[in-house]
């Protein structure tokens, strides 16, 4: 068992005295009629002289961040949702029986009071209480510094800490909950329908992800969480809503890292009669409109890095950003040998049971993903990476696929979907061979899929956006952590 501090000690012996003087320590009966931020909007402008006139009273509650204490008298900073307030506590204007309660308040604890607005020699805004009320007694005091390095997985830990002490922090979420219903709109206002599909799922699809697995015991089957909702969203374009998005967790049993957490939040959206060319021009409004939107401007800086998020943005086919950005030679691409031979001398341990598509796939991310900074749509990417993407009408070994790329790394995910029952069994056959090769991310067999597909799916276009990335991107914060209230930490 943890052990407890002097001053937790100090602090229970406290709520001790608060119960035997007949005082409730946590009553929910007080009512603020107002914000910090909004006495501070409406009267922020008053003068010493107006506010002295008008005698304006105001109803708050927060937090105490902050005492200064001069024995009779203290000032005291009030934090709410909206930010903080300083308030003057005398006992001569409180009252000796609320200044007593007042002695037994420390720095986090709630309090809720009511007063009249003056303004300090030094001009501040303040709250002259007139009555006090603590409403909740923090037992713990509230961390002194929480910044730097050696803090960092503490934070993340301890969230409710780091959004208590760290504005800075807490501005990120808000931004992170600005982002989400932005897109919301942007889609909505595009005749697109929000959708829920399961994410308990008999079969995993959608992704080459390995899955966490759990038990129903009452139906006594194996069930497994998603690693996407794809399927179900398309089952939804057979079914004839045509545009349809869905905003939600996925689960991913892979490694943790400064761009992968387990458990994520990925948009999905797919329109019928679309084509991937389509889904570029939509992702670049989208996401350029996102950035004028939040941040006043589509010119941002990530890491130290600028990056022009104005329209148009650079398009680029896997085969040419090879060529660019590193010597190899055409053959490569015709050759799985010589693609074989040229992944070593970049210091790929390929194995060579892998196939032509995904050592291609591996020499692209080594070579030519981490050099586009600027948002850029790479296209045309491989068969056999992409089992549900719609096969290139001039080049049967590409598919009609792009990733955007923004700062190195992977925002989304969009192809023209693969709609012939017939090729989507075959995929899923070689998929299938693939996991008894050893590729436990390899799709698995999905026979309604199937069948729905059966019954036809108009020409339909498809994305999957990582929100966590996008906002990452758009609050310059260096990890995925940084962005997920709780992210799963080891113990």
């Amino acid at each position: 068992m943890e052990e407890k501090s002097v001053e937790f000690k100090e602090r229970l012996n406290k709520l001790k005295g608060l119960r035997e003087a007949g005082i409730d320590p946590y009553p929910n009966d007080f009512k603020p009629n107002g914000t910090c931020a909004s006495v501070i909007k409406e009267h922020g402008a008053a003068t010493r002289e107006e506010l002295e006139a008008k005698e304006t009273n105001v109803v708050i509650a927060g937090r105490i961040v902050a005492i200064r204490d001069f024995g009779k008298a203290s000032f005291i900073q009030v934090q709410d949702r909206s930010g903080r307030l300083q308030a003057y506590v005398k006992k001569d204007i409180l009252g000796e029986e609320a200044f007593k309660v007042f002695k037994f308040c420390d720095v986090g604890d709630i309090v809720g009071l009511s007063g009249k607005l003056f303004r300090t020699r030094t001009n501040e805004l303040t709250v002259e209480a007139l009555s006090l009320r603590l409403l909740s007694k923090g037992l713990h005091p509230l961390p002194e510094k929480w910044h730097g390095l050696k803090d960092v997985e503490a934070r993340y830990r301890q969230r409710y800490l780091d959004l208590m002490v760290n504005p800075e922090v807490k501005e990120v979420f808000l931004k992170r909950t600005a982002i989400v219903k932005f897109i919301r709109d942007f889609l909505s206002a595009r005749e697109f329908v929000e959708v829920e599909t399961p994410m308990l799922q008999p079969i995993p699809g959608g992704a080459a992800a390995k899955p966490f697995t759990t038990f129903h015991n009452a139906l006594g089957m194996e069930l497994y969480m998603r690693i996407a909702p794809e399927l179900y969203l398309k089952r939804l374009i057979v079914a004839g809503l045509e545009r349809v998005f869905e905003i939600n967790r996925n689960f991913r049993n892979e490694g943790i890292s400064t761009q992968h957490n387990p458990e994520f939040t990925m948009l999905e959206f797919y329109q019928a009669y679309a084509t991937f060319d389509d889904l570029m021009d939509l992702t670049e409004e989208m996401i350029s409109s996102l950035a004028r939107d939040l941040l006043g401007a589509t010119r941002i800086e990530y890491q130290g890095v600028k990056i022009d998020l104005t329209p148009p943005w650079q398009r680029i086919s896997v085969r040419e950003a090879i060529l660019k950005f590193s010597n190899a030679g055409v053959g490569i691409f015709e050759d799985k040998l010589k693609a074989l031979e040229f992944s070593k001398t970049l210091g790929l341990a390929v194995p060579e049971g892998l196939s032509h598509g995904k050592i291609i796939t591996e020499i692209f991310e080594k070579v030519a993903e981490p050099m586009f900074i600027n948002p850029t749509f790479v296209t045309h990417y491989p068969l056999d990476v992409s089992p549900l993407s719609r096969k290139n009408s001039k080049d049967p070994s590409i598919v009609d696929r792009f990733e955007l790329l923004v700062a190195g790394r992977e925002i989304a995910n969009a192809f023209s979907e693969l709609n012939d029952p017939v090729d989507q069994r075959e995929r899923f056959v070689n998929q299938l061979k693939e996991r008894e090769a050893g590729d436990q991310e390899a799709h698995q067999m999905d026979e309604d899929y199937i069948r729905a597909l059966e019954y036809g799916m108009p020409p339909t276009a498809g994305e999957g956006i990582g929100i966590d990335r996008l906002v990452m991107l758009l609050t310059d914060s260096p990890s995925i952590r940084d962005v997920i209230l709780f992210p799963l930490l080891k113990k």
